[in-house]
C-alpha cells in the first residue's frame, strides 16, 4: 500500500465510510506527489525560489552549437529542434524545484489519481489558449500523446502508457499499464502539448523550417541559419499562473550559432552574447580575471550518479569476465586525472546514484539487507561484506599498488604476458578500443591508455563525430565507450533503460554494457513498483551494490554542479539556489538596466560593434 502521507489527498473520508474503490469519487487537486506531501497549498502565489515581482524587459543573448533548421517537436528523430523551442509550448505539469517529487498544474488546473493508481485524470485550465486564440482542449492532449507513442523514443520512454482518453470538455485520463510512479509524472511534465488543428494531416516529428503554432510565453520572431529570435507573448494566457510567476522576464531571447567552442568563447568575451554554460573547467576558471563577468555554479540535484563513465561492452569476449572488468577499473588513476585536468575540483563517483539518498552506503543493513539476502549465491559475496571503494593515488601518479592488483586479476582470469603483450591461452592479444566524442576526451584518457599498455593491453582511442558515435553505439561496435551516466531523482523508470536485460539487444536503449542479469532485472522491477520513498531508496541501494561489484562501468566524476559564466547585467532571485531539482537558470533572471550601463559604458556592446 502507498503511505498515507503520499496519497492522503485522494481519500477525503475515512475508509470505513467510503464506498467501494471503483465507486469512490475523484478529488482533483492543484498538485500531485506520490512519495511525500505537497509543500505548496492550493492558494500559493508562486514558488519560494522565484521573484514574483521580477521586472520585464531587455534582451538575453545566448549561443548554441545546434543547427537552426528545424522547428518540429523534440521527437524528431532526424534533426534536433532549434534551441529555445521549448519556450513556445505549454506543458501539463510543472515540477517544483525545491521538492523531490511534487508536480503542480500548468495546463492542468486539477489532477486526481484513481484509487488503484492506474489512471491519472487531468482537468485542463479553462483559460489555456494557443497563440491563434483557439482554446487548448483534451483533443490536443490526446493528439500529442498518440503522436509521441508512435515514435521510437516515445515507445522507449513512455511505453508504460496504455491509452489516453478524453473524458469531457476539459477532461483527459492517462491510463497506465501498471501503476503510476514519480518518473512517469516526470515524463508527462516533459511532453510539450501540440495543437491538433494545426498539425492535422501532418507529422509533427517531420523536420520543418516553418515555426509551428505554439501556446507558450514566447513565439519565434525571426530566424535564419545562423540565429533564432524569440519574442515574449505579452498577453500570454498563463502569465499569472503560480508556476509561471517570476519567469520569462526578457522581452526578447536570441540564440546565435557558433559551431566552434574557441570562437564562441571569444565572442562571449567581446559581449556578443550574455550567458555561457562552460563545460571546460580550465576556461571557466580563466573568466575570473575580469570584473565584468560573473562565474557561478548551479546547485542542481535533479541528476545523481556519474557525470561520465567508461562503459565496458560485456558482449566482447575479453570483457565478459568480471575479474577483467575489475582490473580495468583499478587501472584508471582518477586522482591524477582530476589534479592535472580538472584542478582537483571533481570527486570520484563510487555509486551509480552518487550525491543522492539512493546511493549505497557502508555495508547493507536492515530492509536493504533483507532484499539482498534472497540473492546469496547469485551475486558476489562482497556485496554483503565489503564497502565499495576505488583506489586512491593522491594525484601524484603513484598507482602502482592498483596496477599490481590489476595484474593479479588478469592472471586469475587466464591472461598472461608474452613479449610484453597480454595474451589469452591461445596467444590472442588483449585489445581494447575506447570510443570517445571529442579530442578533449581523448586527451583526458591518454594517461589511462598508458596504464593499460603497462599491463600489456593493446589499448587505443577512437574519436568519432556525433553521427558516427551514435551509429557505432547503436550497433554496439565498441569495446568501451565514454558516455554520460547520470540519473534523474528518484531514479526509477530510467533503470530499465540502462540495466534491464531486454535492453541489451536494443539499439536505442541505454544498456550499452550488455547487462543481462536476472538479479538486476528483479531489483529494477522492485524499484519501479516501490510505492514509498523508503522502498524506492532500499531497492536502488541494493541495485547499486550489485552493479558496482559487477564492474560494468568505470565511474568517473560525480554529477558536478553545472558551471556558468555571464555578463554582470542581470538580476537574480534571492532564493534561486533552493531550486535544486529544477533549476530556473536564466528563465528566472531579469535584465538590470543599471548594471548593464555600468559595465558597458552606456552601450550594450563593450566593443561598440553589434553582432
Amino acid at each position: 500500500m502507498r503511505s498515507p502521507s503520499a496519497v492522503c489527498w485522494l481519500f477525503p473520508f475515512a475508509a470505513a465510510l467510503a464506498p467501494a474503490a471503483e465507486e469512490q469519487p475523484l478529488e482533483f487537486r492543484h498538485g500531485i506527489s506520490l512519495i511525500h506531501e505537497l509543500k505548496y497549498p492550493a492558494d500559493f502565489r508562486g514558488f519560494d525560489y522565484m521573484n514574483p515581482d521580477a521586472p520585464k524587459g531587455g534582451v538575453l543573448r545566448l549561443s548554441t552549437n545546434a543547427p537552426i533548421r528545424n522547428f518540429s517537436d523534440v521527437w524528431d528523430e532526424d534533426v534536433v529542434p532549434a534551441p529555445g523551442m521549448n519556450r513556445t509550448y505549454d506543458y501539463l505539469l510543472h515540477r517544483a524545484g525545491d521538492e523531490l517529487g511534487s508536480f503542480y498544474g500548468h495546463l492542468a488546473q486539477g489532477m486526481a489519481l484513481s484509487p488503484d493508481g492506474r489512471s491519472l485524470h487531468v482537468r485542463l485550465h479553462p483559460d489555456a489558449r494557443w497563440h491563434d486564440g483557439a482554446p487548448i482542449t483534451p483533443l490536443d492532449v490526446k493528439f500529442t500523446f498518440d503522436h509521441v507513442l508512435g515514435t521510437v523514443q516515445g515507445k522507449l520512454y513512455m511505453g508504460w502508457l496504455s491509452a489516453v482518453e478524453t473524458t469531457g470538455p476539459r477532461g483527459v485520463a492517462f491510463h497506465h499499464k501498471h501503476r503510476f510512479g514519480t518518473t512517469d509524472l516526470q515524463w508527462l511534465a516533459y511532453v510539450s502539448i501540440l495543437p491538433a488543428h494545426y498539425w492535422k494531416g501532418r507529422n509533427p516529428a517531420a523536420t520543418t523550417s516553418i515555426p509551428p503554432l505554439g501556446s507558450g510565453p514566447y513565439r519565434v520572431a525571426g530566424h535564419d541559419r545562423s540565429h533564432v529570435r524569440y519574442e515574449r507573448v505579452r498577453d500570454y494566457w498563463g502569465r499569472h499562473l503560480p508556476v509561471k510567476l517570476g519567469r520569462h522576464n526578457f522581452d526578447e531571447i536570441r540564440y546565435d550559432l557558433y559551431r566552434d567552442n574557441t570562437i564562441a568563447r571569444e565572442a562571449f568575451r567581446k559581449g556578443l552574447f550574455d550567458f555561457r554554460l562552460e563545460a571546460d573547467i580550465q576556461h571557466w576558471i580563466s573568466y575570473g580575471t575580469a570584473d565584468r563577468f560573473k562565474r557561478d555554479t548551479i546547485r542542481w540535484r535533479l541528476l545523481s550518479g556519474a557525470q561520465r563513465a567508461i562503459t565496458l561492452n560485456t558482449r566482447r569476449p575479453q570483457l565478459s569476465d568480471i575479474r577483467v572488468r575489475e582490473a580495468l577499473t583499478l587501472a584508471l588513476d582518477f586522482d591524477w586525472q582530476n589534479r592535472v585536468y580538472h584542478h582537483g575540483l571533481y570527486e570520484r563517483a563510487e555509486s551509480y546514484f552518487a550525491n543522492s539518498r539512493f546511493a549505497a552506503r557502508g555495508v547493507p543493513t536492515g530492509s536493504e539487507l533483507e532484499i539482498l539476502q534472497r540473492f546469496r549465491g547469485q551475486v558476489p559475496e562482497r556485496v554483503f561484506n565489503d564497502v565499495f571503494e576505488l583506489p586512491s593515488s593522491g594525484g601524484t601518479g603513484g598507482n602502482r599498488s592498483a596496477l599490481r592488483r590489476a595484474r593479479q586479476l588478469l592472471r586469475a582470469a587466464g591472461w598472461r604476458t608474452a613479449n610484453g603483450a597480454l595474451v589469452d591461452g591461445e596467444g590472442k592479444p588483449f585489445t581494447l578500443r575506447l570510443l570517445v566524442r571529442t579530442p578533449a576526451d581523448e586527451r583526458m584518457l591518454l594517461p589511462y591508455v598508458d596504464s593499460l599498455r603497462r599491463l600489456g593491453i593493446d589499448a587505443r582511442i577512437r574519436v568519432a563525430d556525433d553521427a558516427l558515435f551514435f551509429n557505432l553505439t547503436a550497433k554496439r561496435e565498441f569495446d568501451a565507450v565514454l558516455r554520460e551516466h547520470g540519473f534523474v531523482s528518484p531514479p526509477t523508470r530510467q533503470l530499465r533503460n540502462y540495466f534491464a536485460s531486454h535492453g541489451a539487444g536494443e539499439p536505442v536503449s541505454g544498456n550499452l554494457a550488455g547487462i543481462s542479469d536476472p538479479v538486476v532485472d528483479t531489483l529494477v522491477d522492485r524499484a519501479e513498483s516501490a510505492e514509498t520513498l523508503a522502498a524506492i531508496t532500499d531497492a536502488c541501494r541494493a541495485l547499486d551494490r550489485v552493479l558496482l561489484w559487477r564492474f560494468y562501468n568505470i565511474l568517473l566524476e560525480t554529477m558536478h554542479e553545472p558551471r556558468i559564466v555571464y555578463w554582470d547585467k542581470f538580476g537574480r532571485p534571492e532564493r534561486e539556489d533552493s531550486a535544486v531539482y529544477s533549476p530556473p537558470q536564466h528563465d528566472a533572471w531579469w535584465y538590470d538596466t543599471e548594471k548593464a550601463r555600468q559595465i558597458t559604458g552606456g552601450t550594450r556592446y563593450p566593443t561598440g560593434l553589434p553582432p
